[in-house]
């Protein structure tokens, strides 16, 4: 079974305006809810793609409520830590402008926090475990490093979709899988990275460091997945980019997905590429038919560069 986990989740609150006016009443165009947070949009996903999952976290009040009343209703197992407070809302306002407005969360206790380790010393070696997105505030700096360390001793794999040093301190504990972009790649190098060729190096660096597969998203100009043995270059399909919120999450999402059905890394990347465009492509996350209508434009080919 493959858990994610998302340690802040929000309900996403979508507001269009024709035109804000501050200090005066404005009237919604179109309005929208949905759940948010990185593990749960990889719960989403995987569903489109027929592979089940258990969506793990914190979750509290009426916010809380519709997280998970959603979730369920759309086939997707839920284990949640119920927390005192209620689940954030964040505001993301729409106009000639985008606004966004994301609150900092409910208060974890360590309570909760041992009831949600007690759920991960279940997993076993034919688990994966996907941590993904940000820390709640109240929690300690040492949360990801915590619940690996679990899956190491369990024998599960462990996906880690984080930035700067959160990254940093899971990669000893060897993440089957690390996707930061290019910008994040850059930033843990102090570098500017700006083509697939640039990445090979700092992904082998990675992959030294810790990390068994490392996929750099390069946005238009492609992806590229290094690990031990190989590195690899996709190319990006094209498409009219609607959004680029939550394309991370179904770039992983479709690699754990293939992987699993296939145990080949190439097929697995080569979906992880189109399944990230097709959500950049979509309104919300995508459907299983856009991200296969996309395969045909990934072409994966083996990079010729030794990048020592």
């Amino acid at each position: 079974m493959i858990y994610t986990v998302t340690l802040n989740p929000s309900l996403d609150y979508i507001v269009e305006v024709e035109q804000v006016t501050l200090g005066e009443l404005n009237r919604t165009k179109n309005e929208t809810k949905f759940p948010g947070g990185k593990g749960i949009n990889v719960s989403q996903v995987l569903k489109k793609l027929d592979v089940d999952s258990r969506a793990l976290g914190f979750l509290g009040g009426f916010t809380g409520d519709y997280i998970e009343s959603f979730l369920t209703s759309h086939g997707i197992h839920t284990d949640f830590v119920r927390v005192d407070e209620d689940t954030r809302i964040n505001v993301k306002l729409k106009s000639d402008k985008e606004t966004e407005i994301n609150a900092k969360g409910p208060n974890i206790t360590e309570g909760n926090f041992e009831s949600l380790k007690a759920k991960i010393r279940e997993l076993t070696s034919n688990d994966i475990l996907v941590l993904a997105g940000s820390i709640p505030s109240t929690m300690p700096e040492s949360t990801y490093e915590e619940l690996v360390k679990l899956c190491n001793e369990n024998g599960t794999k462990f996906v880690v979709d984080a930035e700067g040093e959160l990254l940093k301190k899971v990669l000893p504990l060897g993440p089957f899988l690390i996707k930061p972009n290019h910008h994040e790649l850059g930033d843990l190098f102090n570098t500017v990275i700006n083509s697939c060729e640039e990445v090979i190096p700092f992904g082998r660096e990675l992959v030294k460091q810790g990390a068994q597969n490392v996929i750099v998203s390069l946005a238009d100009k492609g992806a590229v997945l290094i690990n031990k043995d190989l590195a690899l270059i996709a190319t990006s399909p094209q498409g009219n980019v609607k959004s680029s919120v939550g394309a991370g999450d179904s770039m992983v999402a479709g690699f754990i997905a293939t992987y699993e059905k296939t145990k080949s890394i190439d097929e697995a990347f080569r979906f992880s590429v189109a399944a990230g465009s097709a959500t950049a492509f979509s309104i919300g996350l995508c459907t299983r038919e856009k991200m296969e209508g996309l395969l045909p434009q990934v072409i994966v080919e083996k990079s010729n560069l030794r990048g020592e």
